[in-house]
Protein backbone atom coordinates (compact mmCIF):
# COMPACT_ATOMS: atom_id res chain seq x y z
CA UNK A 1 0.00 0.00 0.00
CA UNK A 2 1.73 3.13 -0.73
CA UNK A 3 1.56 6.64 1.08
CA UNK A 4 -1.24 7.98 -1.65
CA UNK A 5 -4.08 5.79 -0.64
CA UNK A 6 -5.91 6.65 2.60
CA UNK A 7 -4.69 4.35 6.01
CA UNK A 8 -6.90 2.44 8.09
CA UNK A 9 -8.40 5.47 9.85
CA UNK A 10 -9.25 6.65 7.19
CA UNK A 11 -6.34 9.75 6.62
CA UNK A 12 -4.34 10.71 3.75
CA UNK A 13 -1.28 12.18 5.45
CA UNK A 14 -2.37 14.73 7.59
CA UNK A 15 -6.59 14.57 5.70
CA UNK A 16 -9.33 12.77 6.31
CA UNK A 17 -10.92 11.44 9.32
CA UNK A 18 -14.38 11.73 10.56
CA UNK A 19 -15.38 14.35 12.52
CA UNK A 20 -19.17 13.71 13.27
CA UNK A 21 -21.95 13.98 15.85
CA UNK A 22 -21.93 12.23 18.37
CA UNK A 23 -25.55 10.83 17.01
CA UNK A 24 -23.76 9.77 13.73
CA UNK A 25 -21.02 7.99 15.84
CA UNK A 26 -23.29 4.59 15.42
CA UNK A 27 -24.04 4.58 11.53
CA UNK A 28 -20.66 6.13 10.23
CA UNK A 29 -18.17 3.24 12.62
CA UNK A 30 -20.97 0.59 11.17
CA UNK A 31 -20.06 1.84 7.68
CA UNK A 32 -16.37 1.90 8.63
CA UNK A 33 -16.63 -1.68 9.83
CA UNK A 34 -18.79 -3.07 6.99
CA UNK A 35 -17.77 -1.54 3.59
CA UNK A 36 -14.24 -3.22 3.17
CA UNK A 37 -16.19 -6.67 3.85
CA UNK A 38 -18.74 -6.31 1.48
CA UNK A 39 -16.78 -4.48 -1.19
CA UNK A 40 -13.82 -6.74 -1.40
CA UNK A 41 -16.32 -9.71 -1.37
CA UNK A 42 -17.18 -12.02 -4.50
CA UNK A 43 -20.60 -11.98 -3.96
CA UNK A 44 -20.54 -7.80 -4.48
CA UNK A 45 -18.08 -7.91 -7.26
CA UNK A 46 -20.02 -10.34 -9.30
CA UNK A 47 -22.86 -8.51 -9.28
CA UNK A 48 -20.94 -4.83 -9.38
CA UNK A 49 -19.54 -5.53 -12.26
CA UNK A 50 -22.65 -7.16 -13.91
CA UNK A 51 -24.37 -4.12 -13.31
CA UNK A 52 -21.48 -2.22 -14.59
CA UNK A 53 -21.39 -3.99 -17.86
CA UNK A 54 -25.15 -4.67 -18.62
CA UNK A 55 -26.98 -1.95 -17.11
CA UNK A 56 -24.09 0.91 -17.26
CA UNK A 57 -22.55 -0.07 -20.38
CA UNK A 58 -18.93 -0.31 -18.92
CA UNK A 59 -16.14 -0.88 -20.29
CA UNK A 60 -16.85 2.95 -21.47
CA UNK A 61 -14.56 3.76 -24.92
CA UNK A 62 -10.94 5.16 -24.70
CA UNK A 63 -11.10 7.55 -28.07
CA UNK A 64 -8.80 8.85 -29.64
CA UNK A 65 -9.22 12.47 -30.51
CA UNK A 66 -7.39 12.90 -33.85
CA UNK A 67 -8.32 16.84 -33.99
CA UNK A 68 -8.03 17.57 -30.40
CA UNK A 69 -4.46 15.65 -30.48
CA UNK A 70 -3.11 17.57 -33.48
CA UNK A 71 -4.21 21.36 -32.01
CA UNK A 72 -2.14 20.43 -28.63
CA UNK A 73 0.66 18.47 -30.54
CA UNK A 74 0.01 15.11 -28.34
CA UNK A 75 -1.91 11.74 -28.29
CA UNK A 76 -4.87 12.71 -26.55
CA UNK A 77 -7.14 9.99 -25.57
CA UNK A 78 -10.62 10.68 -23.78
CA UNK A 79 -11.96 8.10 -21.45
CA UNK A 80 -15.75 8.53 -22.12
CA UNK A 81 -17.86 8.63 -18.78
CA UNK A 82 -20.04 10.59 -20.69
CA UNK A 83 -21.33 7.57 -22.79
CA UNK A 84 -22.49 5.84 -19.22
CA UNK A 85 -26.07 5.33 -18.62
CA UNK A 86 -27.50 8.67 -16.72
CA UNK A 87 -24.74 10.36 -18.95
CA UNK A 88 -21.41 10.53 -16.37
CA UNK A 89 -18.93 8.80 -13.64
CA UNK A 90 -21.41 9.40 -11.08
CA UNK A 91 -23.44 5.92 -11.74
CA UNK A 92 -20.32 3.69 -10.88
CA UNK A 93 -20.37 5.12 -7.30
CA UNK A 94 -24.58 5.09 -6.80
CA UNK A 95 -24.21 1.13 -7.79
CA UNK A 96 -21.59 0.29 -5.61
CA UNK A 97 -23.09 2.04 -2.37
CA UNK A 98 -26.93 0.60 -3.08
CA UNK A 99 -25.32 -2.63 -3.24
CA UNK A 100 -23.84 -1.61 0.20
CA UNK A 101 -26.72 -0.37 1.78
CA UNK A 102 -29.27 -3.18 0.74
CA UNK A 103 -26.77 -5.71 2.20
CA UNK A 104 -26.54 -3.52 5.57
CA UNK A 105 -30.26 -3.50 5.78
CA UNK A 106 -31.40 0.23 5.12
CA UNK A 107 -34.57 1.31 3.51
CA UNK A 108 -34.21 4.73 2.39
CA UNK A 109 -31.49 6.12 0.86
CA UNK A 110 -30.73 10.19 1.02
CA UNK A 111 -28.16 12.17 -1.05
CA UNK A 112 -26.66 15.64 -2.63
CA UNK A 113 -26.15 16.43 -5.58
CA UNK A 114 -25.10 20.22 -7.35
CA UNK A 115 -25.25 19.31 -10.98
CA UNK A 116 -27.66 16.66 -10.58
CA UNK A 117 -25.67 13.80 -11.90
CA UNK A 118 -25.47 12.42 -9.10
CA UNK A 119 -28.88 12.95 -7.82
CA UNK A 120 -30.14 11.18 -11.43
CA UNK A 121 -27.71 8.28 -10.87
CA UNK A 122 -28.71 7.80 -6.91
CA UNK A 123 -32.38 8.18 -8.29
CA UNK A 124 -31.76 5.38 -10.80
CA UNK A 125 -30.48 2.97 -8.74
CA UNK A 126 -33.20 3.85 -6.03
CA UNK A 127 -35.59 2.78 -8.82
CA UNK A 128 -33.43 -0.40 -9.74
CA UNK A 129 -33.27 -1.19 -5.92
CA UNK A 130 -37.10 -0.31 -5.14
CA UNK A 131 -35.83 2.10 -2.12
CA UNK A 132 -37.59 5.14 -1.02
CA UNK A 133 -34.95 8.49 -2.25
CA UNK A 134 -34.65 11.91 -1.32
CA UNK A 135 -32.15 14.15 -3.22
CA UNK A 136 -31.21 17.41 -1.62
CA UNK A 137 -30.09 20.23 -4.05
CA UNK A 138 -29.32 23.99 -3.68
CA UNK A 139 -32.35 26.13 -4.96
CA UNK A 140 -29.73 27.90 -7.64
CA UNK A 141 -28.90 24.58 -9.19
CA UNK A 142 -32.69 23.41 -9.22
CA UNK A 143 -33.10 26.45 -11.41
CA UNK A 144 -29.96 26.04 -13.69
CA UNK A 145 -30.26 22.50 -14.00
CA UNK A 146 -34.01 22.31 -13.97
CA UNK A 147 -33.76 18.99 -16.80
CA UNK A 148 -31.99 17.05 -14.07
CA UNK A 149 -34.80 17.79 -11.37
CA UNK A 150 -37.30 16.72 -13.71
CA UNK A 151 -35.48 13.16 -14.27
CA UNK A 152 -34.89 12.75 -10.86
CA UNK A 153 -38.73 13.66 -10.67
CA UNK A 154 -39.96 10.98 -13.03
CA UNK A 155 -37.32 8.39 -11.33
CA UNK A 156 -39.36 8.20 -8.28
CA UNK A 157 -37.20 10.95 -6.19
CA UNK A 158 -38.16 13.44 -3.64
CA UNK A 159 -35.90 16.34 -4.69
CA UNK A 160 -35.81 18.62 -1.80
CA UNK A 161 -34.57 22.28 -2.63
CA UNK A 162 -32.20 24.23 -0.18
CA UNK A 163 -32.57 27.74 0.23
CA UNK A 164 -29.73 28.29 3.10
CA UNK A 165 -25.80 29.98 1.93
CA UNK A 166 -25.87 30.52 -1.71
CA UNK A 167 -28.19 27.37 -2.15
CA UNK A 168 -25.33 25.60 -3.76
CA UNK A 169 -23.42 22.22 -3.36
CA UNK A 170 -22.66 22.64 -0.01
CA UNK A 171 -25.68 23.79 1.29
CA UNK A 172 -27.23 20.77 -0.53
CA UNK A 173 -24.82 18.89 1.67
CA UNK A 174 -25.63 20.56 5.17
CA UNK A 175 -29.25 19.57 4.51
CA UNK A 176 -28.05 16.03 3.80
CA UNK A 177 -25.87 15.43 7.04
CA UNK A 178 -29.21 17.19 8.97
CA UNK A 179 -31.42 14.44 7.45
CA UNK A 180 -28.86 11.69 8.70
CA UNK A 181 -28.62 13.10 11.91
CA UNK A 182 -32.72 13.00 12.08
CA UNK A 183 -33.23 9.36 10.56
CA UNK A 184 -30.15 7.30 11.08
CA UNK A 185 -31.47 4.11 11.78
CA UNK A 186 -32.86 3.07 8.55
CA UNK A 187 -31.21 5.65 6.25
CA UNK A 188 -27.76 5.32 4.32
CA UNK A 189 -26.31 8.68 3.22
CA UNK A 190 -25.37 7.43 -0.89
CA UNK A 191 -22.05 10.46 -1.14
CA UNK A 192 -21.53 11.49 -4.53
CA UNK A 193 -17.77 12.48 -4.00
CA UNK A 194 -14.39 11.68 -2.17
CA UNK A 195 -16.03 13.88 0.23
CA UNK A 196 -17.58 13.44 3.58
CA UNK A 197 -16.58 11.22 7.05
CA UNK A 198 -14.17 8.17 6.69
CA UNK A 199 -15.10 5.97 5.02
CA UNK A 200 -16.96 8.06 2.29
CA UNK A 201 -13.43 9.11 0.43
CA UNK A 202 -11.98 5.61 0.34
CA UNK A 203 -15.36 3.90 -0.38
CA UNK A 204 -15.87 6.47 -3.38
CA UNK A 205 -12.10 6.40 -4.55
CA UNK A 206 -12.74 2.80 -4.95
CA UNK A 207 -15.37 2.33 -6.65
CA UNK A 208 -14.72 4.87 -9.14
CA UNK A 209 -11.63 2.75 -9.21
CA UNK A 210 -13.15 1.00 -12.52
CA UNK A 211 -12.06 3.96 -14.64
CA UNK A 212 -8.56 3.57 -14.28
CA UNK A 213 -8.65 -0.22 -14.18
CA UNK A 214 -10.04 -0.20 -17.72
CA UNK A 215 -7.51 2.51 -18.85
CA UNK A 216 -4.83 -0.10 -17.86
CA UNK A 217 -6.07 -2.47 -20.19
CA UNK A 218 -7.37 0.10 -23.14
CA UNK A 219 -3.65 1.55 -23.04
CA UNK A 220 -2.32 -1.78 -23.11
CA UNK A 221 -4.38 -2.56 -26.53
CA UNK A 222 -3.91 0.53 -27.71
CA UNK A 223 -0.01 2.02 -26.88
CA UNK A 224 1.67 -1.15 -26.22
CA UNK A 225 2.11 -0.31 -22.46
CA UNK A 226 -1.03 0.55 -19.94
CA UNK A 227 0.37 3.85 -18.26
CA UNK A 228 0.14 7.43 -20.14
CA UNK A 229 2.41 10.64 -19.32
CA UNK A 230 -0.49 12.38 -18.01
CA UNK A 231 -4.00 11.68 -16.24
CA UNK A 232 -6.36 14.83 -16.60
CA UNK A 233 -9.29 15.47 -14.85
CA UNK A 234 -11.34 18.43 -13.10
CA UNK A 235 -11.80 18.20 -9.74
CA UNK A 236 -14.42 19.44 -7.33
CA UNK A 237 -15.04 17.21 -4.58
CA UNK A 238 -13.28 14.84 -6.65
CA UNK A 239 -14.75 11.29 -7.31
CA UNK A 240 -13.84 11.25 -11.17
CA UNK A 241 -10.75 12.46 -10.47
CA UNK A 242 -10.07 10.06 -8.03
CA UNK A 243 -11.54 6.90 -10.01
CA UNK A 244 -8.93 8.31 -13.19
CA UNK A 245 -5.99 8.12 -11.20
CA UNK A 246 -6.23 5.52 -8.60
CA UNK A 247 -4.37 2.44 -10.21
CA UNK A 248 -1.48 5.28 -11.10
CA UNK A 249 -0.50 7.08 -7.65
CA UNK A 250 2.38 5.34 -7.41
CA UNK A 251 3.19 5.51 -10.68
CA UNK A 252 5.90 8.36 -11.00
CA UNK A 253 5.83 7.97 -14.79
CA UNK A 254 2.48 9.32 -14.45
CA UNK A 255 1.83 12.80 -14.49
CA UNK A 256 -1.36 13.89 -12.77
CA UNK A 257 -2.82 17.58 -13.51
CA UNK A 258 -6.05 18.41 -12.23
CA UNK A 259 -8.56 21.24 -13.30
CA UNK A 260 -10.12 23.22 -10.48
CA UNK A 261 -13.10 26.20 -11.10
CA UNK A 262 -11.30 29.59 -11.31
CA UNK A 263 -14.81 31.02 -11.73
CA UNK A 264 -14.26 34.62 -12.71
CA UNK A 265 -10.84 34.61 -11.51
CA UNK A 266 -8.76 32.88 -8.17
CA UNK A 267 -8.42 36.59 -7.08
CA UNK A 268 -11.68 37.81 -7.78
CA UNK A 269 -13.75 36.69 -4.88
CA UNK A 270 -16.03 34.76 -7.13
CA UNK A 271 -13.97 30.96 -7.48
CA UNK A 272 -13.72 27.81 -6.75
CA UNK A 273 -10.47 27.25 -6.47
CA UNK A 274 -10.29 25.13 -3.23
CA UNK A 275 -6.89 23.75 -3.81
CA UNK A 276 -5.22 27.79 -4.18
CA UNK A 277 -7.57 29.36 -1.79
CA UNK A 278 -8.22 27.13 0.77
CA UNK A 279 -6.70 26.23 3.51
CA UNK A 280 -6.90 23.34 6.22
CA UNK A 281 -9.83 22.92 7.84
CA UNK A 282 -13.00 20.95 8.95
CA UNK A 283 -15.75 20.26 5.85
CA UNK A 284 -18.49 17.73 6.11
CA UNK A 285 -16.91 15.45 8.55
CA UNK A 286 -13.41 15.23 7.05
CA UNK A 287 -9.84 17.36 7.32
CA UNK A 288 -9.49 19.04 4.11
CA UNK A 289 -8.22 22.32 2.41
CA UNK A 290 -11.07 24.70 2.78
CA UNK A 291 -12.28 28.21 1.71
CA UNK A 292 -12.66 30.07 4.88
CA UNK A 293 -12.57 33.32 6.53
CA UNK A 294 -9.80 34.63 9.02
CA UNK A 295 -12.16 32.95 11.60
CA UNK A 296 -13.07 29.82 10.12
CA UNK A 297 -16.13 30.67 8.60
CA UNK A 298 -16.86 29.04 5.15
CA UNK A 299 -17.21 31.14 2.16
CA UNK A 300 -18.87 30.72 -0.82
CA UNK A 301 -17.58 29.19 -3.53
CA UNK A 302 -18.88 30.40 -7.05
CA UNK A 303 -18.65 28.52 -10.38
CA UNK A 304 -20.23 28.22 -13.76
CA UNK A 305 -20.16 24.67 -13.20
CA UNK A 306 -22.66 23.42 -10.42
CA UNK A 307 -20.73 20.32 -9.89
CA UNK A 308 -17.70 22.14 -9.41
CA UNK A 309 -18.98 24.80 -6.89
CA UNK A 310 -17.86 23.85 -3.87
CA UNK A 311 -15.63 25.19 -1.05
CA UNK A 312 -13.91 21.75 -0.26
CA UNK A 313 -11.86 19.38 -1.71
CA UNK A 314 -11.67 15.51 -1.32
CA UNK A 315 -8.81 14.60 1.22
CA UNK A 316 -7.10 12.76 -1.22
CA UNK A 317 -6.63 15.34 -3.31
CA UNK A 318 -5.49 17.58 -0.60
CA UNK A 319 -2.72 15.16 0.11
CA UNK A 320 -1.87 15.19 -3.31
CA UNK A 321 -1.61 18.54 -3.92
CA UNK A 322 0.56 19.58 -1.21
CA UNK A 323 2.89 16.60 -1.85
CA UNK A 324 3.11 18.15 -5.61
CA UNK A 325 2.33 14.40 -6.98
CA UNK A 326 -0.56 16.43 -8.38
CA UNK A 327 -0.09 19.67 -10.37
CA UNK A 328 -3.09 21.58 -9.95
CA UNK A 329 -4.68 24.28 -11.92
CA UNK A 330 -7.57 26.61 -11.87
CA UNK A 331 -9.60 27.12 -15.34
CA UNK A 332 -11.80 29.76 -15.09
CA UNK A 333 -15.11 30.04 -16.47
CA UNK A 334 -14.39 31.84 -19.66
CA UNK A 335 -11.62 29.43 -20.63
CA UNK A 336 -14.09 26.46 -19.62
CA UNK A 337 -16.53 27.55 -22.22
CA UNK A 338 -14.13 27.46 -25.10
CA UNK A 339 -12.94 24.27 -24.41
CA UNK A 340 -16.17 23.23 -24.53
CA UNK A 341 -17.26 24.54 -27.77
CA UNK A 342 -13.49 23.77 -29.11
CA UNK A 343 -14.24 20.07 -28.34
CA UNK A 344 -17.92 20.48 -30.38
CA UNK A 345 -16.36 21.66 -33.08
CA UNK A 346 -13.66 19.39 -33.54
CA UNK A 347 -14.70 16.01 -32.61
CA UNK A 348 -18.91 16.03 -32.43
CA UNK A 349 -18.41 16.00 -28.63
CA UNK A 350 -20.54 18.37 -26.48
CA UNK A 351 -19.15 18.05 -22.84
CA UNK A 352 -20.22 18.71 -19.53
CA UNK A 353 -19.10 22.09 -17.93
CA UNK A 354 -17.45 20.24 -14.78
CA UNK A 355 -15.44 18.24 -18.03
CA UNK A 356 -14.82 21.49 -20.19
CA UNK A 357 -12.80 22.34 -17.02
CA UNK A 358 -10.34 19.46 -17.45
CA UNK A 359 -10.66 20.50 -21.57
CA UNK A 360 -9.55 23.73 -20.04
CA UNK A 361 -6.17 22.96 -19.05
CA UNK A 362 -4.91 21.43 -22.00
CA UNK A 363 -3.66 24.80 -23.17
CA UNK A 364 -1.70 25.42 -19.73
CA UNK A 365 0.32 22.45 -20.32
CA UNK A 366 3.56 22.24 -21.94
CA UNK A 367 3.23 18.80 -23.71
CA UNK A 368 5.82 16.72 -26.13
CA UNK A 369 4.72 15.27 -29.32
CA UNK A 370 5.13 11.77 -28.15
CA UNK A 371 3.24 12.63 -25.06
CA UNK A 372 0.20 10.28 -24.33
CA UNK A 373 -2.48 11.62 -22.54
CA UNK A 374 -5.81 10.48 -20.82
CA UNK A 375 -8.57 13.19 -20.23
CA UNK A 376 -11.60 11.90 -18.22
CA UNK A 377 -14.70 13.17 -20.00
CA UNK A 378 -16.63 12.86 -17.04
CA UNK A 379 -19.99 13.64 -18.19
CA UNK A 380 -21.93 15.07 -21.39
CA UNK A 381 -23.50 18.20 -21.62
CA UNK A 382 -26.89 17.84 -22.28
CA UNK A 383 -28.22 19.03 -18.68
CA UNK A 384 -25.72 22.40 -19.40
CA UNK A 385 -27.41 23.12 -22.92
CA UNK A 386 -28.94 25.98 -21.13
CA UNK A 387 -25.71 27.84 -20.68
CA UNK A 388 -24.37 26.98 -23.76
CA UNK A 389 -27.42 28.89 -25.63
CA UNK A 390 -27.48 31.73 -23.66
CA UNK A 391 -23.18 31.72 -24.42
CA UNK A 392 -24.21 31.39 -27.96
CA UNK A 393 -26.89 34.00 -28.17
CA UNK A 394 -24.61 36.62 -26.27
CA UNK A 395 -21.59 35.96 -29.26
CA UNK A 396 -24.52 36.54 -31.90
Amino acid sequence: MNSYLADKNGYYGEFGGAYIPEILHKCVTELQNTYLGVIESEEFKKEFDQLLQDYVGRPSPLYLANRLSAKYGCKIYLKREDLNHTGAHKINNTIGQILLARKMGKTRIIAETGAGQHGVATATVCALMDMECVVYMGKTDVQRQHVNVQKMKMLGAEVRPVTSGNMTLKDATNEAIRDWCCNPADTFYIIGSTVGPHPYPDMVARLQSVISAEIKKQLMVKEGRDYPDYLIACVGGGSNSAGTIYHYLDDERVKIVLAEAGGLGVTSGQSAATIQLGRVGILHGSKSLVMQSEDGQIEEPYSISAGLDYPGIGPMHAHLATTKRATILAVDDDEALQAAFELTKLEGIIPALESAHALGALSKVDFKSTDVVVLNLSGRGDKDMDTYIKVMSLEL
